[in-house]
Formats: structure tokens, C-alpha cells, sequence
């Protein structure tokens, strides 16, 4: 099993539509290619200390974010099949780790000891 942080868009780039920053969220503004991209989306990792977890970026053309409608934040379980065994609500009202660890442990047939 592996876990990822997939880096779409930035939420709050200064120069969007609703800029924000400061505390632990960093104040960029939105990257103009993949290397800016990167650079921002390694800032984010450190300052949210998500680092232990490995992430994968999406593309400056958003692709990824469109096709899962991943904006501003959303959970995935992909099954082993390669099927969406669980697609969260959007966040952050619907970001809920409970219901992703529910999930998780139908997919993996624990009844409930994975997370224990």
C-alpha cells in the first residue's frame, strides 16, 4: 500500500482571485511552469510537515486537478484493481480521514485493525 500528497493548483496564490498566507500557509503566487511548480509545492510539504509522505505534482495544464476534481483538497483510495474504491467530498467540509480509513480497511478486508 502507499499514500501520496498529489500538489494541484495553488488555493491562495497572491496574485488569485483569493489571495491568503502567513502562519503555516505559504504566500506564493501561482507558478508559471512545472519547475515553479515543484518549488512551491515543496514549500507547502515542509511547512504543513507532510514531508514523510512522498508527493507527485500535477502539471502547470491542471490535468490531474480537472479529472478528479481534486480542488481545494480531496481523499482518493484507488483499489487494487485501479478502480476509485473511495472519492471524498471536497474540502475542506469534505475532507474527512475517518471515512478514507474506513475505506481503506473494506478495501483491505481488516475489519477495522488497520488503524488500531
Amino acid at each position: 500500500m502507499a499514500f501520496y500528497v498529489v500538489y494541484i493548483r495553488e488555493a491562495h496564490p497572491l496574485d488569485g482571485r483569493s489571495p491568503m498566507g502567513g502562519g503555516n500557509a505559504p504566500i506564493v503566487e501561482d507558478p508559471v511552469d512545472l519547475i515553479e511548480r515543484n518549488d512551491v509545492a515543496r514549500v507547502c510539504m515542509t511547512r504543513l510537515a507532510l514531508e514523510p509522505m512522498p508527493a507527485l505534482v500535477d502539471d502547470v495544464d491542471d490535468a490531474v486537478n480537472r479529472a478528479y476534481a481534486a480542488a481545494p483538497d480531496r481523499l482518493y483510495l484507488v483499489a487494487r484493481d485501479g478502480t476509485i474504491a473511495y472519492r471524498g467530498g471536497r474540502g475542506p467540509f469534505g475532507f474527512l480521514p475517518e471515512e478514507l480509513a474506513e475505506a481503506i480497511e473494506a478495501e483491505l478486508g481488516t475489519g477495522g485493525d488497520t488503524f488500531n
